[in-house]
């Protein structure tokens, strides 16, 4: 166990991120060469040890993070490293990208300071990987069963790998040129190196998993074909039917989908363009939106050389602390500072956000280009329009960071396979994650397809419970764990403890 005295002796300290002038030169990580194994030793020694770990409720994977911080207060990386992987395919990814809710339901969280959980689980994964650890585990022995699965990413990677370690034969359908699906080309590179997405996918090559690349499903290959061919399919597709702006002047040059932008960037630094075709270079940039999204898309104009980035939010300013309907240990909406708000912030010496405002319509110059943007500010409750609060702010790239609405309309995936839409405009499925209404056997549903728009850490959790699923539905009985049901939003704190649980169990 940790230090039963640590959390009193010594106070949290963050692993330090590079300093802003030096990480806005470059597109590496945030965090590119600052875990420093003391510092993230001695904080995970602050880790109470607790009777009953809330953190476990704040975390849909179920990871076993006092056992992993009591190994790593010990500098075991090895066995924290495998306690870390025994519920989570891709420590990696969520050490880097999660919000960190398993530190909100931290004991300490009551009235201290929590743990730096996401700290120590990055650390324990890139040491790992360091050390040569991430080495292939393929099954002891295939059977005959095949298993198609559509899209690559998270979801999509975290059930092939299940699946194939299971000992199923997986193809992996990716309708991009490139494997990762938003891992690829929705995070911008300084905030995970794709790298470190390249590493997993040889992992899962060796381990038997196979890919296929610009394999659009249900568009140019018929999705009712590729049932055929494969004893079950998972359907991990993603959220990407993006929310519009529907406002005067939405049809001006300069005015686009932030996904297409951020996608732009990450072809640039992937090498697959020279340069991008939608840049902030030179330019007044405003953001509409204000979520992870929006604060992808203002930290990668900082680094095209924006001339000024503004992001706005139509919600009110959160409050610094947890509302009282808002108790210990859910994740509360607070005032956060993201790496890129701390940028901007370093830049133009104020937060680039500007909290309830809303978009009024866009104003073009004479060649048909945005020029400006008039906003209003908006009451908390209604977001109505507060008379005599319009302005309006220069504008020469607006980018629409305003989120998804399910799995995209075009093409045929869901009349292909008989899929329907649930009343939130997600494909509809029952709690084993099979595909509703009876039309679609053995078709299962994974991810942001089936949950809408979430978190990585949903995603992974989502790819290895739809893999139990489909090892039950194929061979009768699973070994495979569930760490989360379909609709359990969020799971108690008992059920979300019993991640090893059978899927049937009440």
């Amino acid at each position: 166990m940790t230090d039963p005295f640590g959390f009193l002796k010594i106070p949290r300290k963050a692993v330090p991120a590079r300093p802003v002038e030096e990480r806005l030169g470059d597109w590496r990580e945030v965090y590119a060469g600052q875990a420093l194994l003391p510092l993230v030793r001695e904080q995970a020694d602050r880790c109470m040890d607790c009777g009953l770990p809330f953190c476990h409720t704040g975390c849909p994977l179920g990871n076993l993070i006092p056992e992993w911080n009591a190994y790593a207060a010990r500098s075991d990386w090895r066995a924290a490293y495998e306690r870390l992987h025994a519920t989570n395919n891709f420590p990696e990814f969520t050490g880097r990208l999660c919000p960190a809710p398993c530190e909100d339901a931290c004991v300490l969280a009551i009235n201290a300071e929590p743990v730096t959980i996401k700290n120590v689980e990055q650390t324990i994964a890139d040491e790992g990987s360091r050390r040569g650890w991430m080495t292939p585990r393929p099954p002891e022995r295939r059977g005959g069963r095949s298993v198609g699965v559509i899209g690559s990413g998270p979801a999509g990677l975290a059930a092939a790998q299940q699946l194939t370690r299971a000992g199923h034969r997986v193809v992996v359908h990716e309708r991009e040129d490139r494997l990762g699906g938003l891992l690829r080309y929705g995070i911008p590179e300084f905030k995970m190196e794709k790298a470190q997405l390249e590493r997993r996918i040889e992992q899962m090559r060796a381990e038997g998993t196979s890919f296929v690349t610009g394999s659009d499903v249900g568009g140019a290959e018929p999705a009712d074909g590729l049932r055929g061919r494969y004893d079950a399919l998972v359907v991990a597709v993603g959220a990407g039917e993006r929310r519009e702006l529907p406002v005067p002047g939405r049809s001006l040059g300069g005015i686009h989908q932030a996904m297409d932008y951020l996608t732009c960037a990450n072809q640039v630094c992937e090498g697959d363009l020279p340069v991008s075709p939608v840049t902030a270079e030179g330019v007044h940039v405003v953001v509409v939106g204000g979520g992870d999204t929006g604060s992808d898309c203002l930290g990668t104009a900082l680094r095209q050389g924006a001339l000024s980035v503004v992001q706005l939010d139509i919600n009110p300013e959160p409050a610094p602390g947890r509302r009282e309907e808002e108790p210990w240990p859910v994740h509360p909406k607070v005032y956060r500072i993201s790496h890129a708000h701390e940028e901007a912030r370093g830049r133009a010496g104020r937060d680039p956000r500007l909290f309830s405002s809303a978009t009024l319509r866009f104003e073009g110059d004479a060649g048909g280009r945005v020029r400006a943007l008039r906003l209003t500010a908006v009451e908390p409750a209604g977001r109505r329009p507060l008379a005599g609060t319009e302005r309006v702010i220069e504008a020469g790239l607006v980018l629409l960071a305003l989120g998804f609405s399910g799995p995209e309309r075009s093409g045929g995936l869901c009349e292909q396979l008989g899929l329907e839409y649930d009343g939130r405009g997600n494909f509809a499925r029952d709690a084993h994650f099979a595909a509703a209404g009876g039309r679609a056997p053995g078709v299962f549903v994974a991810g942001d397809a089936g949950r809408g728009q979430s978190l990585v850490v949903w995603a992974i959790a989502e790819g290895r419970s739809a893999a139990s699923a489909v090892d039950r539905y194929l061979t009768g009985s699973t070994v495979l764990p569930a760490p989360v049901a379909a609709h359990d939003r969020p799971m108690s704190a008992l059920g979300r403890m019993r991640y090893w649980s059978d899927p049937d169990e009440p």
